[in-house]
């Protein structure tokens, strides 16, 4: 019986297979650490700067990612209106929106956007159109700050600054 004395109990069941073989983590959402990152985007070409930030935000570059759990960092991006872009974008790219009346659908140029009163408007809505949709993006999209000028309300949370331009030759328009 297994109340005797001495009787072995819970016995593991026996390994088969590669002992050294390793298990996938899955992060718990009690279990993320998010940092803070500063990105100074001036002069930075406006795609390759909003697939760093995507990435950022959603976690990619950290080795414990995990694709259900909002595991990205804090990012906070200023001179979001100096981007540059490549090519004839700013003449031709064209963004669409409507005003919710008949007959309401409306277009303005990525620069006509950029020369606005909200050009960080620009940089938000192409990191918004790289992450995953669902709730989990709304989640992570409350983690990217953009400023158009250079001041930031989030120096008490001491950002680590990114150096985008370093990362790659193309990465800033010359």
């Amino acid at each position: 019986m297994l109340d005797e004395p001495g009787a072995e109990r819970h016995k593991p069941p026996p390994v088969h297979g590669d002992p050294h073989m390793k298990t996938t983590l899955s992060l718990k959402p009690a279990e993320v650490q998010k940092d803070w990152v500063l990105i100074d985007a001036e002069g930075l070409v406006l795609g390759r700067l909003a697939v760093i930030i995507a990435n950022r935000l959603r976690g990619k570059h950290k080795p414990q990612f995990t694709p259900h759990v909002d595991c990205g960092d804090n990012v906070v991006v200023i001179n979001a209106g100096r981007v540059h872009l490549t090519g004839n974008k700013a003449g031709q790219e064209v963004f669409y929106y409507h005003t919710g009346f008949a007959g309401g659908i409306k277009g303005r140029t990525i620069g006509q956007r950029l020369a606005s009163a909200h050009p960080e408007r620009v940089l938000e809505k192409a990191v918004e159109r790289m992450i995953t949709r669902g709730p989990l993006q709304r989640r992570q999209m409350k983690h990217l700050h953009v400023y158009a000028a250079a001041a930031h309300p989030h120096e008490a949370q001491q950002p680590k600054p990114l150096d985008v331009a370093s990362l790659n030759r193309k990465n800033k328009k010359a």
